[in-house]
């Protein structure tokens, strides 16, 4: 469904031959291609193709093939369109067998197709139940949007998907002009092909540089009824904001010092809050204080500071942690007092959920899904408070929800370290050292992870790769005891914290 900013040097390098049959193949998924039509249409000979597939690509073409349809059937299912059928998609995308179908889709994604759907349809629920509410216009982001252009077949879609992403991106805190008024930024979007092969391509524009900074592409748009449109302009927006927001750090860095308000410094902040490590977390909490004294009630930096803060009790970055949990929560209080977006109260639904403010840290995060029910922040967090509540399967479907509205968010890996814990807390320790260890990849820095992704290898009887994770921990954390552990831990349910204490001991971690 997202398509990447700009084509990867990977691709640019591919040999002609190679990129023409890749084409082929994505513009007509459902075709079962043979090697000699890929082959005339790349100008080469099948072994010479096959060859180069194998040499550049690592795979063979009908291997593509096969991915391609998967991603293919993913796209279609994320799009959670009312009546969809399964069959239908798998015919579509190449798949002729659905058991098949059904065993490649749970390999590659770690799920079944229909929890794919499901959970799309929990998604869909969430978005009609939203309330009217609008976010105050301070520190507003101007984007210039103007039509999406169709042909006259589709003039109504087009306009139906306009109003409801105007409606998101404002819920959203996102002010959205027309394309004649001055803004640092320009949607523009099309929608092209019939039936079936309809399809919506929306792209977002640097209006100083006029360089593209984002694509999405939703296939087989239809018109069915209005909640269609309301979920996709929903997920539009939900995969624009981490864009946006990047391009808006990045505009903050190269300002001059000289220039830099709150809502500046803040968004420089913003990096090292969202690192969860130590260096990061030290380098944010200096420019939030310089924010703070230029606006001590700017919403942004107070809700970052009051989350910076708390991290450097939760991931042991503190010798002092009474203080820093003090302030902290002083600041959260602050930030609830004050009008803020989205973003804001989900950045205060981290920060009092780890000051274990349950019942505030919820209403807080339903306060941010109801102004933008595409928050993967928000939805990110509210799987973690259902982890600690001892809700397991409530927070994967939230977790999950997040990591498809935005794969790429900076903060993705910690859903992933949320499934990781909340199969912690149901009982399947391997599955759940899977999740971490994957979100160990993504960001490799987070070594806190470690302190229950070892105990999750120990309760799987996984004694080397548990002895191996302490080791990692250790490193990171020389002095750590399990002590600092149970002090520093966040508030997961007694049993699951006792299940992680013992482990670290039995694994070799000081009292």
């Amino acid at each position: 469904m997202i398509a990447g900013q700009n084509v990867s040097s990977a691709s640019s390098a591919l040999p002609r031959g190679v990129r023409r049959a890749l084409d082929a193949m994505r513009a007509n998924v459902g075709h079962n291609w043979r090697l000699t039509e890929l082959a005339a249409i790349a100008g080469v000979s099948a072994r010479t193709l096959q060859r180069q597939f194998l040499s550049f690509v690592g795979k063979t073409p009908r291997t593509m093939l096969r991915e391609i349809g998967l991603e293919c059937a993913r796209r279609e299912l994320l799009q959670g369109c009312p009546a969809i059928k399964i069959m239908d998609v798998a015919l579509r995308c190449g798949f002729p067998h659905f058991g098949r179908f059904s065993a490649a889709y749970r390999r590659r994604y770690g799920e079944t197709p229909s929890q794919t759907l499901k959970r799309q349809a929990a998604l869909t629920d969430a978005l009609g139940a939203m309330p009217s509410l609008f976010v105050p216009a301070r520190e507003r982001l101007t984007i210039a949007f103007g039509p999406i252009e169709a042909a006259t077949e589709n003039l109504a879609l087009a306009a139906d998907i306009a109003d409801d992403l105007v409606t998101v991106l404002t819920r959203a805190g996102i002010a959205v002009a027309t394309r004649s008024m001055a803004a640092r930024y320009h949607l523009g979007g099309a929608i092209r092909g019939a039936g079936a092969q309809t399809h919506l391509t929306i792209r977002l524009i640097d209006t100083e540089t006029g360089g593209q900074l984002w694509a999405y592409r939703a296939d087989g748009v239809r018109r069915d009824d209005a909640a269609t449109a309301e979920h996709l302009a929903a997920r539009i927006a939900a995969a624009l904001q981490p864009c946006l927001r990047l391009a808006e750090i990045d505009r903050a860095l190269r300002m001059p010092a000289s220039c830099l308000g709150a809502q500046d410094l803040a968004l420089r902040a913003m990096p090292g809050v969202l690192s969860l490590d130590a260096c990061g977390n030290a380098r944010a909490l200096e420019l939030l204080e310089r924010a703070l004294d230029h606006d001590p009630d700017h919403p942004l930096a107070t809700a970052l500071a009051a989350w910076a803060h708390i991290q450097r009790v939760v991931y042991h970055f503190t010798h002092t942690p009474q203080e820093e949990r003090a302030r902290s929560l002083e600041l959260a209080h602050k930030a609830r007092a004050l009008r803020g977006d989205a973003t804001v109260l989900a950045v205060l639904g981290n920060a009092l959920s780890l000051l274990n403010e349950f019942d505030t840290a919820d209403l807080v995060t339903r306060k941010a899904l109801a102004m933008d029910g595409g928050s993967a922040w928000a939805w990110s967090r509210s799987g973690w408070i259902d982890v600690y509540k001892g809700d397991p399967q409530s927070a994967i479907e939230r977790f999950k929800i997040a990591l498809d509205l935005a794969p790429h968010d900076p903060l993705a890996f910690n859903s992933m370290v949320g499934i990781g814990c909340a199969l912690f807390t149901a009982g399947q320790y391997a599955e759940g050292a899977h999740w971490q260890e994957r979100a160990l990849t993504e960001h490799p820095s987070a070594s806190w992870v470690h302190r229950t992704l070892c105990p999750a290898y120990v309760l799987a009887g996984k004694g080397p790769q548990a002895r191996r994770s302490l080791g990692a921990l250790r490193q990171h954390y020389p002095d750590l005891t399990v002590s600092e552990v149970e002090r520093g831990m966040p508030p997961l349910p007694p049993s699951q914290c006792n299940l992680v204490v013992g482990a670290l001991q039995e694994a070799g971690l000081p009292v």
